[in-house]
């Protein structure tokens, strides 16, 4: 009788640690909270500008140096370096329900800006993976100025 109480205890320790393990690997997923994070490639974000031409809540954010920015951007692009100290202080400054197109060079430090916009609520961003890098080498147009 007593060896029958264990396999009931142990069975339902081995039910509890699965259900445990599910949802921990859930989360595992996507390493943001709140945000939803689309990875897209340069035509995709073409794309996607060109659908949102004259939508005032789709901005385009690069998050290069302003050197960076000077040298190349995509046109229209708001420029507010993830490197400087007042990066998050400059992105509190946006509305965090709009959507957004984030970009650096090579998408390294967009990933950056990626987990702070997350960290202050924002919650619609698409990700230009492989940067302006990847959107020149395709042919898209940038501004210099």
């Amino acid at each position: 009788m007593i060896r029958r109480h264990y396999y009931w205890i142990i069975a339902v320790l081995v039910a509890a640690v699965s259900v445990l393990l599910v949802f921990t690997l859930e989360g595992l997923g996507t390493p943001y909270d709140m945000l939803e994070v689309q990875d897209v490639t340069s035509q995709e974000a073409f794309d996607l500008i060109q659908e949102n031409h004259g939508n005032p809540d789709f901005i385009i954010l690069d998050v290069r140096t302003s050197l960076e920015f000077h040298d190349g951007h995509i046109e229209g692009a708001l420029n507010i370096d993830v490197n400087l100290p007042s990066f998050s202080e400059e992105l509190e400054q946006l509305d965090r329900n709009g959507t957004y197109l984030v970009y650096c060079r090579t998408g390294n430090r967009s990933r950056t800006a990626l987990r702070t916009m997350d960290d202050l609520g924002f919650t619609r961003v698409y990700h230009l993976t492989n940067g302006i890098t990847e959107w020149v080498d395709a042919g898209l147009p940038v501004i210099e100025s």
